[in-house]
């Protein structure tokens, strides 16, 4: 007897071995490994709006109540407009415009042309006095974010050799410390921790903290401090 042969498969039948890539699902965010959430490059128009309205409120130094009162609107319905929650009449725009002092086309301004940008040259740090700068701590703002809802304070921090400890830093919000010369042990809350080059340091900075002991001096290092603002 003669063993049946099965029929061979033919280039059509036979499943491919070869892996598709996996295309991603949309574009998820930005590129960069950061879980931060993307902002879309085309606003909503009531969102941009809003925003705009926003930046130009928080510009003159005004409330809600101030500006919705001077607008002959409620604060509760120019909440809804800077949160993009409502689209407003033409009316209320051209009040909004009237009383912030600005053509009504400046409410429709693209204001994804407009980000914050602070540039500064090697040297040229505003110097700026805080509460360790009696113990010898130089700091050199290096640069500052102009608007939003979240403050951050880029310092270039620089102890001479004549500084001397101090541990009483207490603010809102959080800071991230990248130590670049020298040498400190830096104390956060009740722990303490001994800082070289390269190492670096991120806390809450509500609890105490501060150089406990300057082991290597003269030092520098990076603070960057991330705050809420007030609305």
């Amino acid at each position: 007897m003669h063993s049946k042969r099965k029929p061979s498969r033919t280039a059509a039948q036979s499943p491919t071995r070869r892996r598709r890539r996996r295309e991603p699902d949309g574009d998820t965010g930005l590129r960069t490994g950061s879980a931060a959430p993307s902002e879309l490059s085309a606003r909503p128009l009531e969102a941009s709006i809003g925003f705009e309205v926003r930046r130009l409120r928080k510009s003159i130094d005004l409330t809600v109540a101030e500006l919705g009162a001077a607008a002959g609107i409620s604060a509760g319905m120019l909440s809804k407009i800077e949160n993009g929650s409502i689209s407003p009449s033409l009316g209320t725009l051209d009040a909004l415009a009237k009383a912030l002092n600005v053509p009504i086309n400046r409410l429709f301004a693209e204001t994804d042309e407009r980000r914050d940008c602070s540039f500064v040259k090697a040297g040229a740090g505003v110097r700026i006095e805080r509460r360790g700068t009696k113990a010898g701590h130089r700091y050199d703002l290096l640069g500052h974010s102009l608007g939003g809802r979240v403050g951050v304070e880029p310092y270039l921090i620089t102890l001479a050799e004549d500084a001397v400890p101090y541990t009483h830093f207490r603010h809102a919000g959080v800071e991230f410390i990248y130590m670049l010369s020298g040498k400190v042990r830096y104390q956060h809350g009740d722990r303490s921790y001994l800082m070289e080059p390269g190492d670096a340091l991120f806390f809450d900075a509500a609890a105490r903290h501060g150089p406990e002991d300057l082991v290597e001096v003269p030092m520098r290092y990076l603070s960057i401090i991330i705050y809420p603002r007030e609305a």
